[in-house]
């Protein structure tokens, strides 16, 4: 075994977590040798991937969903492709079966807060929470299609063109779904504390289960929704499970700065992911945050191979069959290069990087064996998990409940702890 490189000595040990999506993100993955396709919709697919990333150490893994059919553009109705993967499995249920699989990897499903019910979002992550011990988190994603709002039949949305993103309807629907998700998020975060740490009490003898006091009302009432509470699940062990997005642009970036503790970025050079991380404090600081400061991490398309050469064919034999058009940079290279970029672009503020890996499980295993003892090599990556709770792995406290008596009084902040509110946004970004 070489000797560990000490020549430039990180700040920190990057956070690395990996984006699951059917077969990979490339669209050609699933034809591939060794992506075993006939198993995409089974329980064997998911765990044998998730087992992996938790042998590479990583510190969450994020499971990709959606409410219609894939598009190559999320924005675009589907395109009934039979020559793509179509079709997923729920993303916060395949959360759920992975929980007592494993052991000590984030659980991070994506659920929609366009058309989902707050109540159902947050017993489902607090239940998640507690049966992974800690591990759970949610990836806030907002629904734009026309065809996924038709399957619930409850409100339009009218079908908007990328092109259109940057005219007064498109301005005035993107400020409709971040603003609406911001207050799904504030409500689901509500009723994850309506319970107070120590409301249940479980004592036989004096047939008391539950301390009332300590359960609050959640009397909530917004434009397409409202709820009433309390939960009906405990306070999730986390407190409060962490909470991550997408950003595109400043919009998403000011939903993040208001309710999230993670937020995924996509540049696509080092000049960029310093303009994205100074994004990104502008919104927390218009969005008046006091709350520990978004952990920001830059999201990768990632095709590894041995040699430079033999990733770029990877890519080539991929693009040939079916071209991928990614918001994220895609990198063909070796896994020390990729490792050479992520140290590199972190001097411009980047915490770690989500990795989204091209072919499943080709690339993860490129992740976890070539990658993951590289960055370690380089004393830039753990060699061991040292926390349990996925909060406590970014560095976050465990908050109080919301409603608990803070000296003398149980004031209830209109968002996040420490955030206040925040003005509709007036500049364009794309939907997460």
């Amino acid at each position: 075994m070489s000797a560990p490189d000490t020549s430039v000595p990180p700040a920190s040990p990057l956070h690395l977590a990996v984006a699951f999506d059917g077969t990979g993100w490339h669209p050609a993955a699933w034809r591939e040798p060794g992506t075993r396709p006939g198993e995409l919709f089974t329980a064997r697919h998911w765990v044998q991937l998730a087992r992996t990333a938790e042998r590479g150490l990583l510190d969450l893994i994020t499971i990709e969903d959606g409410l219609g059919l894939q598009s190559g553009d999320h924005l675009a109705e589907p395109e009934r492709r039979t020559d793509r993967v179509q079709g997923r499995l729920d993303a916060s249920l395949v959360a759920a079966f992975l929980a007592p699989l494993t052991s000590r990897i984030g659980l991070v499903p994506t659920v929609t807060t366009t058309h989902t019910e707050p109540f159902h979002v947050a017993s489902a992550l607090a239940t998640l929470d507690h049966d992974s011990h800690g591990r759970a988190g949610w990836r806030v994603q907002t629904s734009v299609r026309a065809d996924e709002a038709a399957h619930f039949g409850r409100r339009q949305i009218p079908a908007v063109g990328r092109s259109e993103l940057d005219t007064p309807r498109g301005r005035a629907l993107v400020a409709e779904l971040f603003g609406e998700a911001a207050e799904v998020v504030d409500t689901v975060r509500r009723l994850w504390d309506s319970w107070e740490d120590g409301a249940e009490i479980r004592d036989a003898l004096t047939g008391r289960f539950v301390d009332r006091d300590r359960l609050h009302t959640v009397d909530v009432e917004a434009a397409h929704f409202a709820v009433r509470g309390p939960s009906i699940v405990p306070r999730p062990p986390q407190g409060q499970p962490l909470v991550a997005s997408l950003s595109h642009g400043y919009e998403p970036s000011l939903l993040a700065a208001r309710v999230g503790d993670v937020v995924f970025t996509t540049p696509h050079d080092a000049d960029d992911a310093a303009r994205v991380v100074d994004q990104v404090r502008t919104a927390e600081r218009a969005a008046g945050r006091t709350a520990p400061p978004l952990r920001i991490l830059a999201d990768l398309v990632v095709v590894l191979a041995g040699t430079e050469a033999g990733a770029r064919d990877r890519l080539a034999r991929l693009d040939a069959r079916d071209p991928l058009s990614s918001d994220a940079l895609v990198v063909a290279t070796t896994p020390a290069g990729l490792a050479d970029r992520l140290l590199d672009w972190r001097a411009a503020g980047l915490d770690g990087y989500r990795l989204r890996p091209a072919v499943l499980p080709t690339d993860l295993d490129a992740i976890v064996d070539g990658l993951v003892p590289e960055l370690q090599r380089r004393g830039a990556f753990r060699t061991g998990y040292a926390e349990t709770g996925l909060r406590e792995r970014f560095g976050l406290p465990r908050p109080t409940s919301r409603y608990a008596p803070r000296s003398g009084s149980a004031t209830v902040p209109a968002l996040l702890p420490g955030l206040a509110p925040v003005p509709a946004p007036t500049t364009t970004g794309s939907p997460a």
